[in-house]
């Protein structure tokens, strides 16, 4: 199965950091915005990721919770989500961790193998970790996702399968300017042309053979024969039979996770 987990590691670490939590301790994932949710006891909370400030609602009055610091979150107060003003997705840290019960050690949800424990709906109440002795809350820190970017720029190495696509098709892939396409979730980004033809940016192939399944990893590109490549995010298929052009490096798999549709991006080998 597919690693899973959250699609933006370095604002799911940073939220946990804030709150004094390990790296690997649950949170909630959430897209642009919109997440309300209510403490049962006292909390203390911080938000990460897509930068958007939270509104907390309490019988004392209304106050706001910062992107990227430590709040307090008191009983039968709610906290609810702003819309990001860059980026897509946001992550909200409790102090302690969640404490969902892991399936095959994760608690994340695996939205293509159907493994892990389910989706979040309206209602659901989850069950906080004590924090551990001596785990203090981090200082603010700035955002993680970049702000303004006209052209997110993606870092690629070249392969496996390169030598399948002809020399135009490797350099439309790292000179074209790419926008991810309404075809997008925590498996891939389906990636369209940022022009007004689709077509004068397909990938073609130079070897037209039907290629054995092989190994995907998360930042694969993938390019199906209508020559639009698929960029793997998170819950990617562990096996694929078509070829993989190039792979984003590791240190930008983050970056592309705050891809929305209508984003653009670009590759650099």
């Amino acid at each position: 199965v597919s690693p899973s987990g959250a699609a933006d590691q370095t604002a799911a670490r940073q939220a946990n950091r804030l709150v004094g939590n390990t790296p690997a301790a649950a949170v909630i994932e959430t897209l642009q915005g919109g997440l309300c949710v209510r403490a049962v006891g006292d909390t203390v909370i911080a938000l990460a990721g897509a930068p958007a400030i939270g509104t907390i609602d309490s019988p004392r009055g209304q106050r706001s919770a910062p992107h990227g610091k430590a709040v307090a979150l008191h009983d039968d107060e709610t906290l609810t989500l702003a819309t990001p003003t860059a980026g897509l997705r946001q992550y909200l840290a409790v102090r302690g961790g969640f404490a969902r019960s892991p399936v095959l050690g994760s608690r994340a949800r695996d939205t293509l193998a159907g493994l892990g424990p389910p989706l979040l709906t309206a209602g659901d109440t989850l069950p906080i970790t004590p924090p551990r002795p001596g785990h203090i809350v981090g200082h603010p820190e700035p955002a993680t996702v970049a702000l303004n970017e006209d052209a997110a720029a993606l870092r690629v190495v070249l392969g496996p399968r390169d030598d399948w696509f002809d020399a135009a098709s490797l350099k439309r892939l790292t000179e074209t300017t790419w926008q991810v396409s309404p075809d997008a979730d925590r498996v891939g980004l389906r990636l369209i042309p940022a022009g007004d033809d689709p077509a004068a940016a397909a990938l073609e192939r130079e070897i037209d053979d039907e290629l054995p399944s092989e190994g995907c990893v998360a930042g694969a590109l993938q390019v199906p024969p209508a020559g639009a490549p698929i960029l793997f995010l998170r819950d990617h298929p562990v096996t694929g039979g078509y070829p993989v052009i190039a792979v984003v490096i590791s240190g930008d798999l983050d970056r592309a996770a705050q891809l929305a549709p209508g984003d653009r991006l670009s590759f650099s080998a």
